[in-house]
């Protein structure tokens, strides 16, 4: 009987195919967080996105640079399949964020058809910075100056680069980067 249902997982995971017999890849230090959802403030750990390209970005909802959601929707929606994930996290740091979470994701839906993932509202400066804001800042030594700064993270975990508040979702520069880190593995 014991052959039996060794032979049976062999056969299993065979059928399953190559990616099946893979392990997940490891959580790296700066991905050790949970946060809540924007939507819902269901607690999300940000480990599900181990091994992938992310591109975290502060968000606010009445910012000269809010028209950048699109953007970002659209660099989110065109990369996520090579394994790109923007990540969402809305902040009050400078006054420009209102609302509950709730409205929030709701403003984020309706007016730029945001699917990425977002995060309930924290601080991303300072000593109330959250603590995945605090790795990036000591990481690259510079905090968000303002909203919608951008940390390119690559699938190993470690940020790659970031861009100011000016540097637009679709900047040659900032895209260039960003593909060449979807080809690493």
């Amino acid at each position: 009987m014991k052959c039996f249902a060794s032979f049976s997982l062999v056969l299993a995971l065979a059928a399953a195919g190559p990616a099946a017999a893979q392990p997940a890849p490891a959580c790296p230090a700066l991905l050790q967080h949970t946060f809540p959802r924007l939507q819902d403030e269901k607690p999300q750990s940000l480990c599900q996105y181990a091994g992938r390209v992310l591109l975290v970005v502060n968000t606010a909802s009445y910012c000269g640079f809010t028209p950048q959601y699109e953007g970002l929707e659209k660099l989110h929606a065109r990369y996520q399949e090579r394994g790109l994930v923007v990540l969402g996290f809305p902040s009050n740091d400078f006054a420009q964020e209102k609302g509950s979470n709730r409205e929030i994701a709701e403003f984020c839906e309706n007016t730029f058809g945001v699917k990425f993932p977002m995060f309930a509202m924290s601080s991303v400066r300072g000593g109330d910075a959250n603590p995945l804001y605090r790795q990036l800042a000591a990481q690259t030594g510079r905090q968000p100056l303002w909203n919608f700064h951008k940390y390119l993270i690559g699938r190993d975990g470690k940020v790659v680069a970031h861009y100011g508040s000016v540097t637009r979702p679709d900047d040659p520069a900032l895209v260039r980067v960003l593909e060449q880190q979807l080809t690493l593995r």
